[in-house]
């Protein structure tokens, strides 16, 4: 039973929890979960976690002492898992609400373990639409409670602030976010000249695009699709749309277990990456007829479109590793001549009047986060990288940082990994002070230039 019931644990029971009256043990009523009484379970799940990602418990025993975020009042939108919940910001305890940045990759029991601790967490597997906005705003809209802090995912959460809380989110002394989606959206922002406070984009950081982005997605992509379709990858015909650093992950992946893959690009310079790297680039028009696997790893949006789901061969599987689901056309597949058939959880069959059937998994949202779980050792370095990044913005000095989105300092891209080394038993050159006169660079760092 163990994790199975984080997967299978469906949203199509009788009660929405947002009618439910759930209070936890010390009499608490401020959260919002699938069952409180799954508390226990997730505590342990919890702990399994914390056993791959000891750099994080030993930065957040460092901040116990220091408490570099005292006072921050941080609302939070990232992906309720639990290694999110080993995270060092969530222990951030009554000062910290909580909701999900996708409706698919709560696990409940996780969510209840957080509510039983006492964070006002907001989230459940399963949610809809309203839900998703109704749990966030849960978070912002809280009578005598005014949030300082912002740790976004995906920009959701950044996103309905400045639009329906301008005043709030005038008080914000920064923005950590890490999606490219999210990212992207900041960018516009401060392009328009609205961004009326520091941002920390994380997605960019090297501790994230080089870990999370590839080799998480290089783990969970085979993961994601092993248990939603049980499809065997030799020989295999699979185009991977996007070769960032998701799509490098993806692609490595599919090669190593002899899947012959195609790589979709916009830009020359990942192209060329693609190329040298033994991958045929080609446009989606051009293979879609006889791929039997389609992946999204792109950020934008209609990169398959109807037009491309109709010329699919029969049973060609269709999923989506990026922050958000809009690179997938589904809305085209909720047509009336197109029947839809729930087989299993996040797998439905989409069949056309002639009998074809395209297998599209998680309705075009994230793939590994909704049908799988991501390698909790990765996501270690990414929660480090995100702490370090609010305790950056929340003790910066008056005029440190502007209206602006700025990149971590390299010096804490470094911090973060040498945290990391110890679990592989490395051990890392020292320069001598001759070496370091002749490279230019202070002993101790930072290697890397800022445009690393």
């Amino acid at each position: 039973f163990g994790l199975a019931a984080s997967y299978t644990d469906s949203s199509d029971d009788e009660v929405s929890p947002r009618e439910k009256q759930q209070t936890n043990s010390k009499g608490s009523s401020n959260f919002c979960v699938k069952n409180i009484k799954q508390a226990e379970f997730g505590r342990r799940e919890i702990e399994i976690a914390e056993q791959d990602m000891s750099a994080l418990i030993s930065l957040r025993k460092r901040a116990q002492g220091e408490k570099p975020l005292a006072g921050a009042k941080i609302v939070g939108c990232t992906h309720i898992t639990a290694q999110t919940a080993v995270s060092g910001c969530l222990s951030g305890g009554p000062g910290c609400r909580w909701s999900a940045c996708n409706i698919y990759s709560t696990q409940n029991e996780v969510a209840a373990a957080l509510a039983e601790a006492g964070v006002a967490v907001f989230a459940w597997k399963g949610e809809s639409e309203d839900d998703f906005w109704w749990c966030i705003d849960r978070c912002v809209n809280v009578d005598g409670w005014q949030a300082n802090m912002i740790l976004d995912d995906g920009g959701d959460l950044t996103h309905w602030v400045y639009k329906k809380y301008p005043s709030v989110f005038k008080k914000i002394r920064g923005i950590v976010e890490e999606s490219v989606t999210g990212v992207h959206r900041l960018y516009q922002l401060s392009k328009a000249g609205k961004l009326c406070v520091p941002a920390m984009n994380v997605n960019d950081s090297v501790t994230k695009q080089k870990f999370d982005n590839l080799y998480c997605c290089r783990e969970s992509i085979l993961d994601g699709l092993k248990r939603t379709t049980d499809v065997m990858f030799g020989g295999k015909q699979v185009v991977v749309c996007g070769y960032g650093e998701v799509g490098k992950g993806c692609c490595a992946a599919l090669k190593a277990l002899g899947a012959i893959v195609y790589v979709t690009e916009i830009d020359p310079i990942c192209a060329l990456q693609a190329c040298m790297d033994g991958f045929r680039v080609v446009k989606l028009s051009e293979v879609i007829r006889q791929v039997d696997v389609v992946i999204t790893c792109t950020g934008n949006k209609n990169v398959v479109t109807r037009e491309h789901l109709d010329r699919m061969k029969n049973s060609c599987i269709v999923c989506n590793m990026g922050h958000s689901n809009t690179e997938i056309d589904v809305t085209s597949l909720r047509m009336p001549e197109l029947t839809w058939e729930r087989v299993r959880s996040q797998v439905d069959h989409v069949i056309w009047p002639d009998g074809k059937r395209v297998v599209l998994l998680a309705e075009g949202r994230l793939l590994n986060l909704s049908c799988s779980t991501v390698p909790t050792f990765v996501l270690s370095i990414t929660a480090t990288t995100q702490a370090l990044a609010l305790i950056e913005l929340y003790n910066a000095p008056e005029g440190r940082y502007k209206q602006d989105v700025y990149l971590l300092p390299k010096k804490m891209d470094e911090y973060v990994a040498s945290l990391h080394l110890p679990s592989f038993d490395a051990h890392l050159t020292e320069l001598t002070d001759d070496q370091a006169k002749y490279l230019g660079l202070n002993k101790n760092g930072p290697f890397k230039p800022n445009y690393y």
